[in-house]
């Protein structure tokens, strides 16, 4: 049985350790909630602090030519670019996820009811992410074609089968059990079948490597403040892969998504590639924080980059996995992220059938920060950039406490909060 002492060896051992020096991690505190929302990386607050002070204070509206603000979009998208297996000039920083989607799966639809116009359907799961159902929901009924929702991920291939299928939007990890999708082999059958490919990486981007090009997929958003940690309400992020970034005009088209904003020109005229996905002026203090984040995951590639995150993230997983079925064996608890590596993303969820609000608002009480997600599912992410191993250990052990102890059962972690 793996003990204490043995995840104290692993962390003296682990070659990524020094990274967790970048963060402010509060003390008493194991968090394992970056699923949700990143930590915050040491530099963040000085770089926000130097845009407000210098480049907003001191040089107010030069400082869109003299700092770079306009670019920014862009430079961090080439940054994050990095990271998702994108080329250079491909990738833009704007908006949210959910504005990002509706901008893609609007351009994906348009594209293929233009090359295809018998297809009628757009193609997801039913436990994907609500706000990306609620999204292609809407736009299906614009586009006058169906949301058709799976039950399983056997089933998505028999759907692209059919020949009806104009858009297939997934989720590479999904955001309640941490299942990884084979984001290469079901972009291949879908092409394969006719329909195109868009893939949300809110859960995926910064924790896993992902290799958008290399995989053909066709559009892809992601989120900027999971684990790429880059604050509350962080940017999001939107990739078009070449052969499509010039035949949309996409239904945003705000003046910095214009060939020449500044012209200002009644008409609009988009810009060329990526960068006609952008709308509205940037949140530039946003920008700036997540840029910071962005270059947290960054400082990994000396070390191995994405590959050694993930190595890292399964080593953890598979050691919470195990600690839980050693110490907490009869206690309710069963497993809904999948054991095969090539099947998980960076999470674990565990699934009990009486009080898993309470148990996880327990642990907050303890210090160990989790979620839960509706309806019986208590959710536990890991950053492989500041987790320790140890903390695996007392996270597992204070969970074991609580639930030998019925501690959970106090009304007080039952109390349902507005965010959970």
């Amino acid at each position: 049985m793996t003990t204490r002492q043995d995840c104290l060896a692993l962390d003296a051992s682990d070659p990524l350790a020094d990274l967790r020096e970048q963060f402010v991690l509060p003390a008493g505190k194991i968090y394992l909630d970056g699923n949700s929302l990143g930590v915050l990386p040491r530099a963040t607050a000085g770089r926000v602090a130097q845009v407000v002070q210098k480049e907003w204070g001191e040089d107010l509206i030069e400082s869109w030519n003299s700092a770079g603000w306009i670019s920014l979009p862009q430079r961090i998208g080439d940054k994050i670019a990095r990271l998702v297996g994108a080329d250079t000039g491909e990738l833009v920083v704007a908006d949210s996820t959910s504005v990002n989607l509706f901008k893609a799966l609007s351009a994906a639809l348009a594209i293929a009811k233009a090359d295809a116009p018998g297809r009628q359907v757009v193609l997801s799961e039913r436990g994907n992410f609500p706000t990306d159902l609620y999204i292609a929901d809407g736009l299906a009924t614009q586009h006058g074609c169906e949301l058709v929702l799976t039950d399983s991920p056997d089933e998505i291939g028999g759907h692209l089968a059919s020949g009806r299928v104009a858009v297939m939007m997934l989720t590479q990890v999904d955001y309640q059990s941490g299942r990884l999708h084979d984001m290469a082999a079901l972009t291949h059958t879908a092409h394969q079948q006719g329909a195109l490919a868009l893939w949300d990486l809110a859960h995926s981007a910064g924790a896993l490597p992902v290799a958008l090009k290399a995989a053909g997929a066709d559009f892809a958003v992601g989120c900027g403040y999971k684990y790429l940690n880059g604050g509350p309400g962080a940017p999001a992020f939107v990739w078009v892969h070449p052969r499509y970034a010039e035949r949309f005009r996409q239904p945003l088209s705000g003046w910095m998504g214009h060939a020449a904003p500044f012209e200002f020109t009644p008409a609009y005229r988009p810009a060329a590639g990526i960068t006609r996905y952008l709308c509205g002026t940037p949140a530039l203090l946003s920008m700036a924080a997540l840029e910071c984040g962005v270059d947290s995951v960054l400082a990994a590639e000396p070390l191995g980059g994405m590959a050694a995150l993930r190595t890292k993230s399964l080593a953890l997983t598979d050691l919470f996995i195990a600690l839980v079925e050693q110490r907490c064996g009869g206690h309710g608890l069963s497993l809904i992220t999948p054991r095969e590596h090539t099947l998980r993303g960076s999470q674990v969820a565990l699934a009990r059938s009486e009080g898993a609000y309470a148990i996880v608002q327990a642990l907050i009480a303890r210090g160990v920060v989790g979620d839960f997600r509706a309806p019986e599912v208590l959710r536990f992410g890991f950053t492989p950039l500041y987790t320790r191993f140890v903390e695996v250990w007392d996270a597992v052990e204070h969970l074991r406490q609580v639930l030998t102890s019925s501690e959970w059962r106090e009304a007080r972690f039952h109390r349902k909060a507005a965010v959970t």
